[in-house]
């Protein structure tokens, strides 16, 4: 048995692995967690044939769900015996192989498995040296997976190759803090935010190297995303304030209230750098305008369109929120340009309903010459009515004249017909006539 190749020095503190071990080799029900730290002994003194056999047994099994080996439990090299017979399983749903020290080499070794896993939902990997070249080799083989949870933080991953026919389609969360990702890495991310079939929910990018530029790369693929719903970029030194303004507009784009409406009201957590109430900080007021924006769309329950009309009129329609967010966006145009004037006295009602009568004051001040212009389009509007009703009588008699002249024309056309008629019938009668005679 593989327990009886196992040299344990206590017994008793490996008693619980033990009884793990035998209920994996037994395939029995009560058995579903195999956890176990390289810190202890009975991890240490494993064998390589040793490992092989556990990968038999745990590919035979029907029951184990989750299998956690952590804290140099493994290496390159144990892994390759392990995965060498472990090369699937139709019970695990987690898989995490923290603090390995596992590089590219082992992850390869675990393509079989990965590939063949049919019920693995959550794969962690943290604190291993897989590299860029590791996370796509494992992203590939997770291609055709249910997996919706990966966690590579701390992996020394750069840069990311994803090919959009190649990615797993039910991948929900996505963890990459503390790694190297810059620029490049983000244009790899984007394809997982972009097309009709983007599914990732939940992605975490603190203290990588990301700066202005992959800031942009981001933003333009969430443009038109519909599924991400967190986005943590914390850590990030290299984002400056315009890379935080470019985040700004994506949730919120004031340049006009149609861009309002199409701005992200997906995104419900957004967090750039942390928000710091007792220092002065220069980023502090587009930190607090994101915030905003996303509890808009927090508390709008997954409705773009309410989100977008809240957006309207909580900023737009506000005269200082519209003022900060134009000068933070870099912005000089008049709202009310916009709004078609037989529509403002709704726009000024709907505005001292939801912010009091200063904001109706300052609103009125702001658009009293479209205010004029509204007047004197009423009246334009009202003399065209007039031209064309006085028109359109002027046609209906015309017409009925028409008709009229028809109607006697018709009845002349009558009268000649019949006139022909009986000539015709007269000159037949007398012919028979002179025939008879």
């Amino acid at each position: 048995m593989f327990n009886d190749r196992i040299n344990y020095e206590d017994e008793e503190d490996d008693e619980e692995w033990l009884v793990d071990l035998q209920g994996v080799e037994e395939n029995n029900p009560k058995t579903t967690v195999l956890s176990g730290s390289g810190d202890e002994n009975y991890i240490q003194n494993i064998a390589d044939d040793s490992w092989e056999e556990l990968g038999q047994d745990i590919a035979s099994n029907t029951h184990l769900e989750s299998l956690s080996l952590y804290e140099r439990a493994l290496n390159d090299h144990k892994s390759s015996c392990l995965f060498r017979k472990l090369t699937r399983s139709s019970s695990i749903t987690d898989v995490s192989f923290c603090d390995n020290g596992l590089s590219a080499v082992g992850v390869r070794s675990m393509v079989p498995f990965l590939q063949n896993a049919n019920n693995l939902k959550d794969l962690y990997l943290d604190e291993n040296n897989i590299r860029s070249e590791g996370f796509n080799i494992m992203f590939r083989a997770l291609r055709d997976s249910p997996i919706e949870t990966l966690s590579c933080d701390s992996c020394g991953i750069d840069s990311i190759e994803i090919d959009t026919n190649c990615m797993p389609r039910k991948l929900r969360s996505l963890f990459l803090s503390e790694n190297s990702i810059s620029a490049d890495g983000c244009r790899g991310l984007a394809k997982l935010l972009q097309g009709g079939d983007a599914a990732l929910t939940s992605l975490y990018l603190r203290n990588n190297q990301i700066d202005d530029e992959g800031v942009q790369v981001l933003a333009e693929a969430l443009q038109s995303n519909t599924s991400l719903t967190t986005l943590n970029l914390r850590g990030n030194d290299g984002i400056s304030k315009e890379g935080m303004t470019m985040l700004l507009t994506l949730i919120n784009d004031v340049s006009s209230m149609k861009a309002t409406l199409q701005s992200n009201h997906t995104l419900t957590s957004l967090h750039v750098k942390e928000i710091n109430h007792n220092e002065l900080d220069p980023h502090e007021e587009i930190k607090t305008h994101i915030h905003v924006a996303t509890m808009i769309n927090r508390r709008s329950g997954s409705d773009p369109n309410a989100a977008g009309r809240k957006k309207v009129i909580q900023t737009q329609l506000h005269s200082q929120n519209r003022a900060e967010l134009c000068r933070l966006q870099g912005i000089d145009r008049s709202l009310y340009s916009e709004i078609d004037p037989l529509h403002l006295p709704e726009v000024l009602s709907l505005i001292a309903q939801r912010h009091g009568q200063g904001e109706l004051y300052a609103a009125v001040l702001s658009s009293i010459m479209t205010l004029f212009s509204t007047m004197n389009r009423e009246k334009c509007i009202q003399q065209k009515m007039e031209y064309h009703a006085a028109k359109s009588a002027e046609y209906e008699a015309m017409a009925a004249g028409h008709r009229t002249k028809l109607e006697e024309l018709d009845k002349e056309l009558a009268t000649i017909k019949e006139a022909v008629a009986k000539n015709q019938d007269n000159a037949y009668s007398q012919s028979n006539k002179r025939r008879r005679t």
